[in-house]
């Protein structure tokens, strides 16, 4: 690496998403002077605890309440502009500076109004239907998603151009609607409401917009240390993830590149966020989830002590025991560095942990999570009976003060995926966190 050029760091979620990436982006933003999103849209969410205030950002990239740094919002994003400009109100009202540290891509696919339609329609159909719902979030992100792959996007560069801009509405609209009225038996989205309220909200985001790709490889060259952030999880990945039970993108760590125009050379190091047990939001499989609804139950226990709510939808998230084998599958395509440990100190208090390292399946024993949600279905998980703890680990911030008993479960979790942990968060709060190795160290 240049003796002058920055160091990068990409962090991800290496379970079905929720796993703490937003307090440890914002913690490692101290060492950075930049914060990239790559990908995603609204249907993300992170939640930050400062000093006990709780904040929760949805396509801000939580890098945001650290002064002076600067936010990019990367090609890779599909866009709402109203839930944007309405993220940025929030801050702004709460104190912190915003739009001059803002870059927004001009590449990005705009989610519109027509997208929302259909991804809240097909979910009707589904359940109408009584098939199983994808259990999306209903805010246009897959619908837009398609759009970008069929060449048919409207992007924010297309904002500054009103003609070119209320072209490719009428034809945007041509043919959804006809999904939605034949198809979907929904109500068509109008062309006048939809653009004008596109013109209105351009003149607010147009001095956002930027070149990204090209400010990025500057501030890297110029010295900037950058933090690449991931949303939702690696298992929720459209390519690597519990298929079709997935989101609309690619969350793995080398979409960090494309979803932000740097050369895969410029990242670093690869940090893999995942909670000391499971959790799920929405549909699709889930090998070592446990009953989390019965009070007296571990799975009850992980539910009200992590407070398992969705920061995006507020749906409760379900619960299960640590998947060593799931987290194999996460080093394999993100090629971790290293992991974060989170919510270590929700385990307080139970007797024994079941580690799940590997999986009974069709007959044979693997240690990997199969692709694909039929196969996954079908694993019986393995379990290793750790011993627990009763004493407390919450706001721990050195490795000698865990309870001998937490320590020999995080250095199992280590030996079973293969992947050294780095980073152990112990509550919620910024500094609540023991560093073991620095990401943005050599």
């Amino acid at each position: 690496m240049n003796k002058t050029q920055g160091r990068n760091v990409v962090v991800v979620g290496t379970q079905w998403g929720d796993e703490g990436k937003g307090k440890l982006v914002d913690w490692l933003t101290e060492s950075a002077q930049g914060v990239v999103r790559f990908q995603g849209g609204h249907n993300a969410g992170h939640t930050l605890v400062i000093n006990g205030v709780k904040t929760a950002l949805h396509l801000i990239p939580s890098g945001i309440m650290r002064a002076g740094v600067k936010c990019y919002i990367g090609n890779g994003v599909v866009l709402s502009v109203p839930k944007l400009l309405e993220e940025i109100a929030g801050l702004e009202k709460a104190g912190v500076e915003v739009r001059s540290r803002l870059r927004v891509s001009e590449a990005c696919p705009l989610i519109l109004p027509y997208h929302v339609a259909l991804d809240v329609g097909r979910e009707a159909a589904k359940e109408k239907a009584g098939t199983a719902k994808i259990g999306t979030t209903g805010r246009g992100i897959g619908p837009a998603y398609e759009d970008k792959v069929a060449r048919r996007a409207i992007r924010v560069q297309d904002l500054k151009y009103p003609e070119r801009f209320a072209t490719k509405l009428r034809e945007n609209l041509a043919l959804h609607n006809q999904v939605l009225v034949n198809f979907l038996g929904a109500e068509p989205v109008d062309f006048d409401a939809t653009y004008n309220e596109a013109m209105a909200y351009a003149k607010a985001l147009l001095p956002m917009v930027a070149d990204v790709s090209r400010e990025l490889n500057e501030a890297n060259k110029a010295g900037a240390n950058l933090l690449f952030e991931g949303a939702q999880g690696t298992l929720l990945d459209v390519d690597h993830g519990t298929y079709p039970f997935v989101t609309s993108s690619n969350c793995v760590a080398g979409n960090a590149a494309a979803g932000s125009g740097v050369g895969p050379g410029m990242l670093h190091y690869i940090l893999g966020i995942t909670k000391a047990y499971c959790t799920r939001v929405g549909g699709g499989p889930f090998p070592t989830e446990l009953d989390w609804e019965t009070p007296g139950t571990p799975g009850y226990h992980m539910s009200t002590v992590g407070a398992e709510k969705g920061v995006t939808t507020g749906r409760s998230r379900r619960c299960g025991w640590f998947d060593a084998a799931l987290l194999k599958r996460s080093a394999q395509v993100n090629g971790l560095s290293g992991l974060c440990i989170t919510k270590l100190d929700v385990l307080d208090g139970l007797k024994e942990l079941m580690l799940c390292t590997g999986y009974e399946l069709d007959g044979e024993i693997i240690d990997i999570l199969p692709m694909g949600a039929d196969e996954i279905a079908r694993c019986k998980p393995i379990y290793e009976v750790i011993p627990g703890w009763t004493e407390t680990t919450v706001g721990v911030t050195d490795m000698d003060k865990l309870p001998a008993t937490a320590r020999r479960y995080l250095e199992r979790i280590a030996q079973v995926t293969g992947v050294p942990v780095h980073v152990v968060s112990t509550s919620p709060d910024r500094d609540h966190t023991i560093l073991l190795h620095n990401p943005f160290g050599a």
